[in-house]
């Protein structure tokens, strides 16, 4: 054999070597490109679920406040109307019991009197509206007699009396110290308690109104 074959088997067995050495080489480069490939489409996948579930608790959050608004606006609604039924029906009960002439003029006198005690004052003022100035004048003699003998009381002159539905306002004679037993006065005083049963039963039916003006 001549030295030419023997540099050629050389030569071709070296090509041999470095052809198998690129071939793995390039398979090792695939599988890593491959893998990295992989892998970020995982990492892709991994975000965009993340992203999507994110905006999906998003969207549910948000469904839930919306629906929770709503059921409160609609609870304030409900509320409200509960609260204006009872009103008008403690307008109508007043007004039965201011019917009842004998027992509602005795019942102003018992406002007034109390007031009297209550109020620190030497002289005092009551007012009303003009049909409850015009029976006070009626039977006021019976009112001085029965009031304490320190206190001065004096009935408004019909010309000043006030806008209410019934009951009386007494005050100090420099008006600084006041009673409002006027029915719009308790009925303000009571609101919130009335509010607060509604928001305990919401519903009327379970309202013991009674007659909260007398006593």
């Amino acid at each position: 054999m001549n030295q030419v074959d023997e540099l050629e088997r050389a030569i071709l067995a070296r090509a041999e070597q470095l052809a198998s050495e690129y071939h793995e080489r390039a398979n090792r480069t695939r599988d890593s490109i491959l893998r990295e490939a992989a892998e970020r489409l995982r990492l892709r996948e991994a975000r965009e679920d993340s992203i999507a579930k994110s905006l999906g608790e998003r969207t549910f959050r948000q469904r839930v406040q919306a629906s929770e608004l709503k059921m409160q606006t609609q609870l304030d609604r409900v509320r409200w109307n509960l609260v204006q039924g009872v009103e008008r029906r403690l307008v109508e009960r007043m007004r039965a019991f201011m019917a009842d002439a004998q027992t509602y003029g005795t019942w102003l006198e018992r406002l007034i009197l109390g007031a009297a005690e209550l109020i620190e004052a030497d002289e005092l003022r009551i007012n009303a509206n003009m049909q409850d100035q015009h029976e006070l004048y009626t039977r006021w003699d019976l009112v001085i007699q029965e009031a304490p003998a320190s206190k001065t009381l004096r009935l408004a002159p019909k010309n000043e009396a006030i806008e209410t539905l019934g009951g009386v306002l007494i005050t100090s004679a420099d008006t600084r110290i006041r009673v409002d037993h006027t029915f719009e006065g308790r009925l303000e005083r009571l609101r919130p308690r009335i509010q607060q049963i509604i928001l305990e039963r919401l519903l009327p039916g379970g309202f013991d109104t009674g007659n909260i003006f007398i006593g």
